[in-house]
């Protein structure tokens, strides 16, 4: 698997995503996890897993790219956290969670059905039972391209062929007063075949919203947070 996030991108990510959510993703996460112990599948730079380990929860990781845990260990506490190197489909880390979660649309960073499976059948494994594995990603949409994002700074597009699932993202970044181009591919995967992942992996959805604000989930949604979970005996 690609290592995307090496250099540059990992050394501005939390500057890049210093707008997206944090207080609502910890307040659900941390309500999901019930005291126990929780994974963070594609941990990062810790953006999510650190304030939810301030909040009293043991937070482990799997994380692909070294340069963002070097991020991570640099941050107060960071250190602390156990991560494992590898890829979130197949390695595995000591212990049983009642929570794993995934955000950020990090599921599509599995750009084969095969690994996107894989990826819930490890989840599942490292569930204890009636544990919880959540998913933050968007809806797939039905444009050949789309401009998602538009700044000053930043041109978002996303490339689509509904065809094979293939959707690659280009990122048009300005910075020190030069264009940067960064092309990431991914594999769009509707709400209903993540269900048939979970099943396959012995699990069941339990609850979903169009965000973490738990706003309902509707035909007009446009991302969705998704929780399955994985049956007691």
């Amino acid at each position: 698997m690609t290592d995307w996030f090496a250099d540059a991108v990992a050394e501005h990510y939390d500057d890049d995503t210093a707008h997206l959510p944090v207080d609502d993703v910890v307040g659900v996460l941390y309500d999901l996890a019930r005291g126990g112990p929780a994974l963070e599948l594609a941990i990062g730079t810790g953006r999510i897993a650190l304030p939810l380990a301030q909040r009293g929860l043991s937070v482990s990781g799997i994380e692909l790219s070294p340069d963002m845990l070097a991020q991570l260990q640099r941050k107060p506490g960071g250190a602390e956290i156990p991560v494992a190197l590898g890829d979130m489909a197949t390695t595995r880390i000591d212990g049983a969670f009642t929570l794993v979660y995934l955000v950020r649309n990090t599921v599509l960073n599995l750009t084969t059905q095969d690994a996107q499976v894989a990826c819930f059948a490890n989840a599942a494994a490292h569930l204890e039972r009636d544990g919880c594995f959540v998913v933050e990603t968007v809806v797939p949409n039905t444009r050949g391209l789309e401009v998602f994002d538009l700044s000053d700074t930043h041109v978002g597009v996303d490339e689509y062929d509904a065809d094979t699932q293939r959707l690659v993202s280009h990122h048009f970044t300005l910075r020190e007063g030069g264009w940067e181009r960064l092309s990431v591919p991914f594999r769009a995967v509707s709400p209903a075949e993540l269900d048939l992942m979970a099943q396959m992996a012995g699990m069941r959805l339990r609850e979903r919203w169009s965000d973490w604000t738990r706003e309902p989930f509707t035909a007009a949604s446009t991302s969705h947070v998704s929780v399955w979970e994985k049956p007691g005996p």
